[in-house]
């Protein structure tokens, strides 16, 4: 089997969140199953400075975006057996300081940038020495790729195309452009219709994908019953009706030789299942470097995240005020909104020995912070999938979940089992209950035999990438049979 995978990013080359993750560990996984796998994504600055095997080739590509034509060269490097990225380098477009733009403002011409690396995508599809028998896209910024494809059928440029599969990774990000942007697709007027790609008079990539793919998917079974309803649907929920039978969700995997606490670069201590006491060395080790009091008998709570609503910060910033009366402190990587950034950097003033902020991004930092965890917090008003509570699970930290999406299909909460409770679910998305949710983990962690209990059921469970991987398989499977 020959698949051909297309994403605006991929772990660690480029990274805004948990689709650069995906990708690279379905390449691997897929790669290491046997699957010949290739990925196309950009190059963007930095990357030939920093990755010495990415290796440039001969091939260039010119595509048509509007009137003009644009010049692709393509690199070529090779990750894991079976898996070989085909970076796409063009100076204008991906040299810059961010993927989708800078300083919270999205790049003006990302409409253009995001069309090239589709047509490159396109074009690569038929040139490469290898024919892929499905071409599976990762969320807005290549989900023109059905659309680009059947014109280009229509048009009898190309023959025997390979299946479509497009996975959304948050319904939240569609792509939406001008309607005076839409020449530079090159498509047939008919594209742009209600039906079609057209979206409020605006084009919709993300539309685009689900309309004109064989087959849509999502990253967990439970976010694609929800993206069927009003509720979480962004607009979309009755287009996602129509392909419904065409629709499923697979729930993200772990690549657990990264994200481990027996191997790890990043911490300070090994721990095991069986051999726990690293764990609490981590803490005493992150709580004296943070500057937190080391108290080991106090409750430790995290959360690593963008500070965007939808991952309830401000209902969390709201709960803490009330519950870092108790004893507990509370740790906090992450960035984003500069207003939810300024709320906890006040909460970290109010409460100096029990709140620390860092606000950035670092991997190593994040490692240190799901070890050292009691408790990790998740009150996402939707989390398509979710990938942090599920390293905290490895790491024998309790997740404490909105029951959403992701959250809900991977985290077991007392009231559903109390022999497989693997976390704390809260089902309403308010303030009290994520209080709710911090003061049940507060009194899991007061009885160490059940603190006990639900770190080694949470250690136990298994969510690896190789499960994940052979779901796609057999999706593939299903979709090429069809």
């Amino acid at each position: 089997m020959n698949i051909l995978l297309g994403s605006s990013e991929i772990q660690p080359f480029s990274k805004t969140g948990g689709l650069a993750d995906m990708v690279a560990a379905l390449g691997k996984y897929l790669g290491e199953a046997g699957v010949h796998v290739g990925m196309v994504t950009p190059l963007y600055r930095g990357l030939l400075e920093q990755y010495e095997g990415i290796q440039r080739t001969e091939r260039t590509i010119d595509v048509s975006l509007g009137a003009r034509i644009e010049r692709a060269r393509i690199y070529e490097f090779q990750p894991s057996e079976n898996f070989t990225i085909y970076f796409v380098e063009h100076v204008h477009f991906f040299q810059r300081s961010g993927i989708y733009g800078e300083h919270s403002h999205d790049y003006a011409d990302n409409a253009e940038r995001f069309l090239f690396l589709t047509r490159v995508l396109l074009k690569l599809t038929f040139e490469l020495s290898w024919k892929p028998d499905l071409v599976h896209i990762h969320d807005w910024p290549v989900a023109m790729f059905p659309a680009m494809l059947r014109q280009a059928l229509a048009e009898g440029t190309v023959t025997e195309p390979p299946k479509t599969l497009c996975t959304i990774h948050n319904l939240a990000y569609q792509g939406l452009f001008p309607a005076s942007q839409v020449s530079l697709a090159n498509l047939d007027a008919s594209y742009f219709t209600p039906a079609g790609m057209e979206f409020y008079e605006k084009m919709n990539f993300l539309k685009a994908g689900i309309v004109y793919a064989d087959y849509v998917s999502t990253v967990s079974p439970a976010y694609a019953a929800e993206i069927l309803t009003p509720e979480f649907g962004c607009g979309l929920e009755g287009v996602l009706a129509e392909r419904k039978d065409e629709l499923s969700g697979i729930l993200n995997g772990v690549d657990y030789a990264e994200w481990n606490t027996t191997k790890n670069k990043f911490l300070n201590f090994s721990y095991n299942i069986d051999r726990i006491a690293g764990k609490a060395k981590e803490k005493k080790q992150l709580q004296k470097d943070l500057g937190l009091p080391v108290e080991p008998k106090v409750p430790l709570f995290g959360m690593i995240s963008r500070l965007v609503e939808q991952k309830g910060v401000s209902l969390l910033i709201e709960a803490l005020q009330q519950s870092l009366n108790h004893s507990m402190q509370f740790v906090l990587l992450g960035s984003g909104d500069p207003e939810l950034e300024g709320m906890m950097q006040d909460l970290q003033e109010r409460f100096p020995d029990r709140v620390k902020v860092k606000i950035g991004y670092d991997v190593g930092l994040s490692h240190r912070i799901e070890a050292a965890c009691d408790f990790y917090m998740m009150p996402s008003r939707f989390e398509p999938c979710g990938l942090n509570q599920l390293y905290s699970l490895r790491y024998g930290t309790i997740p404490i979940v909105h029951a959403a999406g992701g959250l809900r299909d991977s985290v077991i909460d007392e009231a559903e089992s109390t022999e497989k409770a693997t976390g704390v679910k809260f089902h309403d998305f308010t303030s009290a209950a994520v209080l709710e949710g911090i003061y049940r983990g507060m009194a899991i962690y007061k009885k160490p035999a059940s603190l006990r209990s639900y770190r080694r059921r949470a250690m136990e469970a298994d969510f690896s990438w190789e499960r994940t991987a052979q779901a796609y398989i057999e999706l593939y499977r299903k979709i090429l049979s069809e």
